[in-house]
């Protein structure tokens, strides 16, 4: 087998996917940037509407050679495959080692109602978060937890910013996420979905309290603000309580991404005990 043809730089495909790394582009065209094996992997079998959230995919030679059986999947599934110089990927990908595998994909968030439609247990709901990263991240969290959904309100950063989807490390693509929607909507919808909204905040009652209550094996929505401010007192208000992650050592506080894991696998936790959870420190 011959080395494969290398698509320009100049090719209109490299200059439609080099243009996705800015916002108004990509709401334009509904579409985004998936970098790296794991999240084109995930992307392939990501299905919307029936079809493939990958679109199309470039690859250096060298990673199409290593990762065969995702190019091979690929193809099967009628993605349209571009080799390209390493040069061409790393413009595409904007990261300081690219891994030669660069994703052009379908918007894929879901409408805030058919989130509530599917009656959901466990929501992490993102409120002014401004960091592409924390965001990213914080969608591992609730992935990894179980979580039956994400919603982003339209205080915080862009789902499709390429950082957050790094961030994500493919959990952009196992779980429903809305975008957009507004923090008073977003809680009074899940309120009246039978869904108990707590606000994750410095200024409320210790979680581990909360836990000893036994009332955490309910549907419950954890709301998550700003890593450098917290979260208005204005959102605060929005929940049926506020609480803190304790602080049992000696550190300053913690970061949005470890708090988050905390809460939301203290409410997994609970969900899943038989007859709820006392206490995540009792014997």
């Amino acid at each position: 087998m011959g080395t494969p043809e290398l698509i320009s730089p100049r090719s209109p495909r490299v200059i439609a996917a080099r243009r996705l790394a800015k916002r108004n582009f990509r709401v334009k065209e509904r579409r985004f940037i998936a970098e790296g094996p794991q999240a084109v992997r995930e992307a392939i079998e990501h299905r919307s509407g029936g079809e493939p959230t990958l679109l199309e995919l470039f690859a250096t030679v060298e990673a199409a050679e290593r990762h065969a059986e995702i190019m091979g999947a690929a193809r099967a599934a009628g993605v349209r495959v571009h080799y390209a110089e390493d040069d061409v990927i790393a413009e595409l990908s904007q990261t300081v080692t690219p891994q030669g595998l660069v994703g052009v994909c379908r918007f894929l968030d879901s409408p805030f109602e058919e989130i509530l439609a599917a009656r959901p247990k466990l929501i992490a709901v993102l409120a002014h978060v401004r960091d592409p990263g924390n965001a990213g991240t914080v969608l591992r969290c609730a992935d990894a937890a179980g979580a039956d959904a994400v919603v982003l309100t339209d205080a915080s950063v862009d789902l499709y910013n390429p950082k957050s989807v790094r961030a994500s490390v493919g959990s952009l693509f196992h779980l429903p996420v809305a975008v957009g929607v507004p923090v008073e909507q977003a809680a009074r919808g899940l309120r009246d979905a039978g869904v108990r909204v707590l606000a994750a905040d410095g200024a409320g009652i210790d979680l581990d309290a909360e836990l000893d209550r036994g009332t955490m094996g309910t549907p419950t929505a954890w709301i998550f603000g700003n890593e450098a401010w917290g979260l208005p007192e204005e959102t605060r208000a929005l929940a049926d309580e506020v609480v803190r992650v304790p602080i049992h050592g000696k550190a300053e506080s913690l970061n949005l991404a470890t708090a988050a894991a905390v809460c939301l696998y203290a409410s997994a936790r609970a969900q899943r005990a038989a007859g709820g959870c006392r206490s995540v420190t009792s014997s």
